[in-house]
């Protein structure tokens, strides 16, 4: 595989703070400790994010302009309502807007209201991997893509890990391949549920249309079930995108509800062409939590993102190498050490997920 060949070039590219359980509910679930540990870090990461672009000037359509959550109807305002308070109790600096605020904001009336993360951004996801990639070469880091890893084996204190390629021989081990995760790491990939997810992008807008659609520029995502996300990128596509995997009847199920899902929201878009699609998977965590995990003596790995890959992969790979270098100690992670736990029914819950995305979306496309 290549850089950003997984979730980190494939993603939606809205770097948000935060997970999605709600903030109040982290310490019941963690532990006082560990939960406001990580409501701490991962309320902050989008700022590491913005600061690694600018140190080593990746270009990436860095947006710090803000994230906007958006309620369908009177449960998912209500929602939102919580979330602002939890966040705002804790200076976050979020502002939950009414109906004729996300209106302005948005350019449609399909919401309810809104949450506004100032905290948050957009960014073009594969070049900021990639761009990470070029600062880590440049730091002295050896880069090796097409080397799969097919074993490990320890001898003394010391790792050899196997690719068909060569070997590579060293104290620690990272596992940080999350939903992409294979051999000889099994236990990883199976603590995880695939949820499918894919983007559209359009061809590039009227200036008419950008000036109504996001005209600040925010990234945006709804409160559904089966949700979707959109945003602007540099050349005035409206990426848009929901859950599915765009292969066998879903390739044409979803397209056809984007299409229709997109001209209900702008009605002035019309029918508007996309240039380009992809589609990747999500790892799901039992929770929604991430995990950090110990997978044998000095390998380690974090996993689990749950759709919020960006900031905390961002700030959990510092953390890594905080931990490696010997600048903390376990003791100080921002997550328990774990065993993996496989979760049961894993595949058939994924087959789940396409099929009740593909239901919602054939039903939402003849609406």
């Amino acid at each position: 595989a290549e850089i950003g060949y997984g979730g980190s070039g494939r993603n939606v590219g809205l770097v948000n703070a935060g997970m999605w359980v709600m903030p109040d509910e982290l310490p019941g679930v963690l532990g006082d400790l560990y939960g406001s540990r990580l409501l701490e870090l991962l309320g902050n990461a989008p700022r590491l994010v913005f600061d690694l672009v600018g140190k080593h000037a990746i270009d990436c359509e860095i947006n710090p302009a803000g994230t906007l959550h958006c309620a369908v109807g009177q449960s998912g305002f209500d929602e939102l309502k919580q979330r602002a308070e939890q966040w705002a109790r804790r200076g976050a600096p979020v502002r939950l807007l009414d109906a004729a605020e996300t209106a302005a904001k948005v350019g449609t009336e399909a919401y309810a209201g809104s949450l506004l993360d100032m905290r948050a951004g957009t960014i073009q996801p594969l070049a900021y991997a990639r761009g990470l990639a070029r600062a880590a070469i440049a730091a002295g880091a050896h880069v090796f893509t097409g080397s799969p890893v097919t074993g490990a084996e320890r001898t003394g204190k010391r790792w050899t890990v196997n690719t068909p390629r060569g070997s590579v021989t060293a104290d620690w081990v990272v596992v940080a391949t999350n939903a992409y995760t294979v051999a000889p790491w099994n236990e990883v990939r199976a603590e995880l549920v695939h949820l499918p997810y894919f983007n559209f992008a359009t061809v590039p807008l009227s200036a008419e249309m950008q000036a109504k659609i996001l005209p600040e520029r925010q990234g945006a995502w709804d409160t559904k079930e089966v949700l979707s996300s959109f945003r602007f990128d540099k050349r005035g596509r409206l990426v848009f995108g929901s859950v599915g995997a765009l292969r066998g009847t879903g390739a044409v199920i979803h397209k056809e509800w984007a299409r229709r899902a997109l001209k209900k929201l702008f009605p002035a878009i019309g029918d508007v062409a996309f240039e380009a699609e992809w589609y990747g998977k999500i790892g799901m965590t039992a929770d929604n939590l991430p995990r950090f995990h110990r997978l044998g003596e000095n390998v380690i790995g974090f996993s689990g993102y749950n759709g919020r890959g960006i900031a905390p992969g961002t700030v959990f790979g510092r953390t890594l190498a905080q931990l490696v270098s010997g600048e903390i100690a376990e003791m100080d992670l921002p997550l328990p050490v774990t065993d993996p736990e496989a979760q049961s029914f894993r595949s058939m819950r994924e087959g789940y997920y396409e099929l009740g995305a593909q239901i919602a979306h054939f039903a939402g496309a003849r609406l």
